[in-house]
């Protein structure tokens, strides 16, 4: 198994039950001790995980854009609704839109209004809040279920044959070099339909996420149509995203 994968593999893992053991993980991975150790120490470096005796803790339970498999834990709920807001804004009556996997999505579809849209999402957690809402028409592609989202290519194939106007995109980090980034591959095939399929893209992340990157990069910024942030993002780190030429939109203080 290649390093990248065993990253993914020890993420997921993290992801599921929070912390881990080397002992367990070289077990499951078929690799030695050694290896699991400096596998932990690249990813602690890019701030994915704390290392502890013997193992290892996630070091952000939300900033994957997949949430536990338990009901999520909303991490920078003021800037997520903030955010969430802002994105409202940007939806009309009669719109077909698409919500991808995340915890700020995920407050987008709490604060829609029982409007007549259609709602594209493969998120568990958004079908669950959006069912009720009878003048919403939800459409949910096929797939596999990885934690709280539908993936794999029967989902990627639904969602390329589909007129969306506008896409919510979650993302771990962004960054003005890498990009837009996730930690599992399993996911990148799905966004990337949305970015390819979208008229508009809209990544809704909060300012924590700035200037930080995942392990794999899933778009280039000069592939959105526009950053959705809360206020607390610093004046610097914005001027900096505006020369890479992204528009960002700030949520109101």
């Amino acid at each position: 198994m290649n390093p990248l994968r065993r990253y993914e593999k020890i993420m997921e893992l993290l992801l599921t039950e929070q912390e881990v053991t080397v002992t367990r993980l070289s077990q499951m991975l078929q690799v030695t001790g050694k290896t699991i150790r400096e596998d932990l120490t690249k990813l602690e470096e890019q701030g994915l995980l704390h290392r502890v005796h013997g193992g290892a803790v996630l070091a952000n339970t939300d900033q994957f854009g997949i949430l536990p498999v338990k009901e999520p834990l909303m991490k920078h709920a003021g800037e997520k609704a903030r955010i969430a807001d802002k994105a409202l804004q940007m939806i009309q009556s009669g719109d077909v839109i698409a919500l991808d996997g995340g915890s700020t999505t995920l407050e987008i579809a709490r604060r829609l209004e029982d409007l007549p849209v259609t709602v594209v999402t493969n998120d568990v957690y958004i079908i669950s809040e959006l069912a009720s809402k009878e003048n919403v028409r939800l459409v949910v592609p096929g797939g596999y279920r990885v934690r709280n989202m539908l993936a794999g290519p029967e989902a990627v194939a639904y969602i390329r044959n589909l007129n969306i106007q506008k896409a919510f995109i979650s993302s771990t980090g962004v960054h003005t070099e890498h990009g837009l980034s996730v930690f599992t591959g399993e996911l990148i095939d799905f966004k990337r339909a949305l970015l390819e399929t979208a008229r508009e893209c809209y990544a809704v992340v909060d300012h924590f996420k700035f200037g930080q990157s995942a392990l794999r990069t899933f778009a280039r910024l000069n592939e959105i149509t526009a950053i959705i942030t809360d206020p607390g993002l610093p004046s610097e780190m914005a001027t900096s995203f505006i020369q890479a030429g992204v528009r960002i939109e700030l949520a109101d203080s």
